[in-house]
């Protein structure tokens, strides 16, 4: 009886593992499948396009042909989408933003606007008007699965003006291609508009700042940075240490020790920092862990300055800049004569008690 139970736990087992195994090959199918449609799709939006472009240019229709197509598509077709006469004109757009990019290429497809979603696609030609800038932030879609909401918020940003812009050491700090992927992780400067910080800002406010906004903030750092902690507490010879924030790099297989200055660059913040990472390699590192990367986040910095300061340290470092959201600081007399959230909420409260008796 205990055999057969053991049997059946065996077959139990077997069976749990089968299909854990079918659910993912159906999964990588699925993607596959769809990832073939839409390159399809896009295609297909590509050769519209250039046909209604030729068309137009042999004769003197203009505008007229795209309504007129945009009407006996559907009439044709009344279930199918895609062939409002607003698509279609974006059809022409599409064609027309990367026909000349297109003809430095053997294959069209090879284009990674064709690997994106049309509504990605969308967003970057009506959006971005550099051809370089338009076939960066596409890769990047494609690299970091981004979202329409995330491509449009890194749009805004001007990801692509600050991606790899930080100063470091990395090439002779990091071996290739680590020093690489280590560079174009960091950016200069950061965009911290989620803070509004008063004009005479401490380092503790922003660190609070980010922590209360820790969903935005790591979205700003990028895609790989897990949060480890703030304040993180390390002892060397029974002297205390405190490390602002700390973060785990999925990708760079790394911690990534971040420090907050509310100042100008100055050299010596560097010898602190490769301090500190040293600390972290030693205590907190797994030996397959790569090596600790230490990235200073200052008011300002003089380029220059941060080049020298990092020539000969031997740890891998990056210095940029970053920016706020300012809020001028009040008058002390209007100060006082404002009411504070407490005294809100409570007059709300009051107002809510007083229309409860009412009814």
């Amino acid at each position: 009886m205990v055999k057969k139970k053991e049997e059946l736990q065996v077959v139990a087992k077997e069976y749990a593992k089968t299909v854990a195994e079918l659910k993912t090959r159906i999964l990588k199918a699925r993607v596959k499948v769809a990832l073939a449609a839409n390159k399809e799709l896009i295609k297909f939006y590509w050769e519209t396009g250039k046909t209604i472009l030729n068309l137009q240019k042999e004769s003197n229709w203009g505008d007229k042909l795209v309504e007129r197509l945009a009407t006996d598509i559907r009439s044709s077709f009344p279930g199918i989408k895609g062939f409002s006469k607003r698509n279609i004109f974006r059809m022409k757009a599409f064609y027309r933003t990367y026909e000349i990019v297109s003809q430095a290429v053997t294959q069209v497809e090879s284009l990674p606007v064709f690997s994106i979603p049309w509504g990605h696609n969308i967003i970057l030609f009506e959006s971005v008007k550099d051809p370089e800038a338009r076939l960066w932030y596409a890769q990047k879609t494609i690299q970091e699965g981004w979202s329409r909401i995330t491509l449009e918020e890194h749009i805004k940003n001007r990801l692509c003006e600050r991606a790899g812009k930080a100063i470091t050491n990395f090439k002779h700090t990091l071996p290739d291609p680590q020093s690489y992927f280590a560079h174009e992780t960091l950016k200069d400067p950061y965009l911290f508009d989620f803070l509004s910080l008063s004009d005479k800002y401490n380092e503790r406010e922003v660190e609070q700042g980010l922590i209360d906004h820790i969903q935005k903030f790591l979205l700003e750092l990028g895609k790989g940075f897990a949060f480890v902690g703030r304040q993180e507490h390390l002892v060397v010879d029974d002297t205390d240490f405190y490390l602002d924030l700390l973060f785990y790099h999925t990708k760079l297989r790394c911690y990534v020790v971040v420090e907050l200055k509310n100042t100008e660059f100055k050299p010596e913040y560097a010898g602190k920092l490769n301090f500190y990472l040293s600390v972290v390699d030693d205590l907190l590192r797994h030996p397959d862990d790569k090596p600790t990367i230490g990235l200073l986040l200052c008011k300002t910095k003089s380029n220059f300055l941060a080049e020298y300061a990092l020539k000969d340290i031997n740890k891998p470092i990056g210095i940029a800049g970053y920016k706020t959201k300012l809020v001028e600081s009040l008058p002390k007399d209007l100060k006082g004569s404002l009411p504070t959230v407490e005294e809100i909420e409570i007059e709300l409260e009051k107002k809510h008690e007083i229309e409860k008796t009412k009814k």
